[in-house]
């Protein structure tokens, strides 16, 4: 199918009738006398025709071309271009931001992986090569216990897999919030760099309200509307200038939703306390949920549960690609006048080799 950029173009093929119409070529009268053998005329006296005395007649084919021409220049003024068939495209309609916990509290060892060893080896040998994670990794193999970092890169690992269509950001969190991870389709680049995040990095307190701060100042830079946050914490909030119950009513106004994951001991005390009423009452203000997990399985159910209720959202792009064929009529037009000129060099040579056999 072909479609024309500028269609009006196509007003231009009356401009050669216009100007013939009202402005006729300069004619200037003269005697004369016209005689049918003027080429033998010229020989035989040896005279110089002056200007004007070969009257020169357009036949049909030097019409048709002028004509012919005139159009290719105009079609190509017009821009022609194929239009292919119809393509469309599934673009992802949600930006996921995860918000991961730092704190020194993360290191306490009590969740096992008895089950999905491989799967964990499988991602870390893959994205990254720290001599932290191949210690992980040897421990989860053989079975035991590790940490709780450990544990939730495995998860989330396993979760962003499943998640391929969305827009994924990280954040870490400590003594401050840090953007590890702007927002982005790069699952593997993601996994890298959560697999290299250590505990500590960001400091052994925990700026919970903060990090939420932080994710709200990445989501105003995204034009996604569904707009989720995931927080995984195993302590109360010990370090922000924000309390998190306010940094969430802002979230809300944002139209962010988070969903909040516990993943320390709720019999703890001091700083290691998980205050699931904080989480829970931030939950209800953006319309998400709280969790927690106490275990690895419990992890795992967490993230399914979030998969059910934040299924995977897409906007649909359809265009048609369009490619120029504008230089095809330009290609054709140049081609035509060549072989005039062709044809007239080969008439000329005819001529002339004609009034040569004549002489003679």
């Amino acid at each position: 199918m072909i479609e024309f950029v500028y269609p009006w173009a196509f007003v231009l093929l009356i401009v050669p009738f216009v100007v013939t119409l009202f402005a006729p070529a300069y004619k200037e009268r003269k005697s004369s006398i016209k005689v049918p053998y003027f080429a033998r005329l010229v020989d035989v006296t040896g005279e110089k025709p002056q200007s004007g005395a070969v009257l020169l007649n357009r036949n049909n084919l030097q019409r048709f071309i002028v004509a012919f021409s005139w159009l290719c220049i105009i079609t190509a003024i017009a821009k022609p271009e194929m239009i292919g068939a119809p393509i469309n495209q599934e673009k992802s309609a949600r930006d996921l931001m995860i918000a991961v916990d730092l704190s020194g509290s993360m290191s306490v060892e009590d969740f096992t992986l008895p089950n999905t060893a491989n799967v964990l080896t499988n991602n870390t040998t893959n994205d990254t090569d720290t001599s932290a994670t191949k210690s992980n990794t040897n421990a989860i193999a053989k079975g035991e216990q590790v940490n709780r970092l450990v544990a939730v890169k495995h998860v989330l690992n396993a979760f962003v897999k499943s998640r391929e269509h969305d827009r994924l950001g990280l954040i870490l969190f400590g003594d401050a919030p840090y953007l590890q991870a702007p927002f982005t389709d790069d699952i593997a680049t993601w996994q890298a760099l959560l697999n290299e995040s250590d505990i500590g990095m960001a400091g052994q307190s925990t700026a919970f309200g903060d990090a939420i701060g932080l994710a709200i100042s990445v989501f105003q830079q995204s034009d996604t509307q569904n707009r989720v946050l995931i927080v995984l914490t195993d302590g109360n909030d010990t370090a922000s200038k924000v309390p998190p119950v306010e940094a969430a009513k802002v979230a809300a106004a944002q139209d962010i939703k988070i969903y909040t994951i516990a993943i320390g001991d709720p019999s703890a005390v001091g700083e290691e306390k998980v205050d699931l009423e904080v989480l829970e009452a931030m939950a209800d203000i953006t319309k998400g949920k709280s969790f927690q997990a106490l275990n690895s399985d419990e992890l795992l159910e967490v993230y399914a549960e979030i998969d059910r209720l934040e299924p995977q959202q897409f906007d649909s792009l359809s265009f048609r690609p369009r490619v120029s064929i504008h230089h095809y009529p330009i290609v054709l037009f140049v081609s035509i006048y060549l072989l005039a000129l062709f044809i007239v060099n080969i008439r000329i040579r005819l001529q002339l080799a004609k009034q040569q056999r004549a002489k003679l």
